[in-house]
């Protein structure tokens, strides 16, 4: 009878577990669903150095690709940097990331950025981007960029008298880089001295290639030079931004000349001003975001003209037109800009097979469903540019270099995205068109090209890069 009765007592406690389970656990169970399908890879690494190297070997698209074809075109889970993700594919998963920026999702960098860019008032590369975005607005709206044409066309004037003008052949990829790095060191910090220009470049080139890596910091690993190549900038910039307050004190220097001056000049909401360091830190990140996307789109259009003959005509006859509509001296202004239709349609379509910014990573801010699977909370979501710019269904024969694909209204919403989207759209879009289409100009109205290495290998680390820099044979239009 003792058995029956302690029987009876552990069925009942067994209903009861189980009805709690119901009661507590169902209604999560049901939202819930599966996790999307895919592999995590080894522990700890996961799929990480397959991720990377298939940008290495030049062919970024081939990881994502493959695991739409083997698990699903909408979503699948990985690896990577680290973190347990998710991989949003298409048109419908920007629209659903972008759309939910701050509400689902919040932007996320790899632990390897925040080690690279230590913000010296303790607080995350994602909280010193909201405050940055805050503060650029002023020096991105239409009437300052307006006054940056003229700068930006000066500056290019003596970049292509210095370093490509009497030349037979040149490496194109180390000139963008010094074009665009200097349009953004005279526009953020007064730094126009090629000399100066320089000396700030150097370490930044060491910097970009360990920005998206295994945060492994040993001697002579990318990522360990990208943390000593971020602390000599820093020095560098402390030293420039104590000199910068002397000559603001002493009338030698405007509060508005550059952005440097604005951030030293302005305060917070309880009166509190920059440190040197913050300053130094918010400037290191501007001028990363503000000459490396662009060197790469510029390096880019070099390579398809030379490729595409017919397409370089159509450029050629653009600018040719506006350089005889301008006097001798004269710079360009914002009308002539607005006339480089086809020649923007162009740098759209390098945009588009070539995206500087492959995808980034957002955080899952909840549990949240996406397309009858479950994203945990905590989850990183990479988005892939190459999902939508090289697939059929957005861009009909995604291979071909077809720049009529951007005339009227252009491509459909959330299909060409290779400066984001939503609130985290790169703030530096038009000023990055100005200086691409400024490029163009002085490039075409001074030469025809072709490239020297045919078939040259692209590696991508974390941007296209042509493997050899892309090396030209010039030839000068005759007068």
């Amino acid at each position: 009878m003792e058995f029956f009765y302690v029987s009876l007592l552990c069925l009942f406690l067994l209903l009861v577990t189980l009805s709690l389970h119901f009661l507590f656990y169902k209604s999560r169970s049901a939202l819930s669903g599966p996790l999307p399908p895919g592999k995590t890879g080894w522990p700890m690494v996961g799929e990480s150095l397959e991720f990377l190297s298939c940008g290495w070997k030049g062919h970024p698209e081939k990881f994502v690709f493959d695991r739409m074809a083997k698990y699903s075109s909408h979503v699948f889970k990985t690896h990577l940097l680290g973190e347990k993700a998710a991989v949003f594919c298409g048109a419908p998963g920007n629209k659903f990331l972008f759309s939910n920026e701050n509400k689902l999702v919040q932007a996320w960098w790899p632990a390897s950025v925040d080690k690279v860019f230590p913000s010296s008032t303790q607080t995350s590369s994602k909280e010193e981007a909201i405050k940055m975005r805050k503060m650029l607005p002023n020096f991105l709206k239409p009437e300052a960029l307006q006054r940056y044409i003229g700068i930006m066309d000066h500056i290019a004037g003596r970049h292509f008298s210095s370093g490509w003008e009497n030349k037979d052949q040149v490496k194109v990829f180390p000139l963008c880089k010094n074009y665009t790095f200097w349009i953004a060191s005279r526009l953020f910090v007064s730094v126009e001295e090629p000399t100066e220009v320089a000396k700030l470049l150097e370490p930044f080139n060491v910097l970009a290639s360990g920005l998206i890596s295994v945060p492994i910091d040993l001697p002579g690993t990318p990522f360990n030079r990208a943390v000593k190549a971020s602390n000599q900038i820093r020095k560098m910039l402390v030293a420039l931004i104590k000199q910068r307050k002397v000559d603001l004190a002493e009338s030698k220097a405007s509060p508005t000349q550059d952005i440097m001056s604005h951030m030293l000049t302005i305060s917070d909401e309880n009166g509190k001003f920059m440190h040197e360091l913050d300053v130094a830190d918010k400037i290191l990140g501007l001028l990363i975001g503000g000459h490396d996307t662009a060197s790469s789109a510029c390096t880019f259009v070099i390579k398809f003209l030379a490729e595409l003959p017919e397409i370089y005509e159509g450029v050629y006859k653009e600018q040719m037109e506006i350089v005889k509509s301008k006097a001798p001296g004269e710079l360009l202004n914002w009308d002539d800009i607005q006339k480089m239709k086809y020649s923007w349609n162009v740098a759209c379509e390098v945009l588009r097979l070539a995206p500087p910014l492959q995808g980034a990573f957002r955080e899952a801010l909840a549990d949240f469903m996406y397309n009858g699977f479950s994203i945990p909370k905590g989850w990183k979501i990479y988005w892939s540019a190459n999902t939508t710019h090289r697939n059929p269904e957005c861009f009909p024969e995604p291979q071909k270099f077809d720049p009529s694909r951007f005339e009227g209204s252009g491509p459909a919403p959330y299909t060409f995205v290779p400066f984001g989207g939503g609130p985290r759209m790169c703030p530096g879009k038009e000023y990055a068109r100005l200086e691409i289409l400024v490029f163009i100009h002085h490039v075409v109205k001074r030469f025809r090209w072709e490239k020297i290495i045919p078939d040259e290998k692209i590696v991508v680390d974390p941007m296209p890069i042509p493997a050899k820099g892309l090396p030209v044979r010039l030839f000068p239009h005759k007068a």
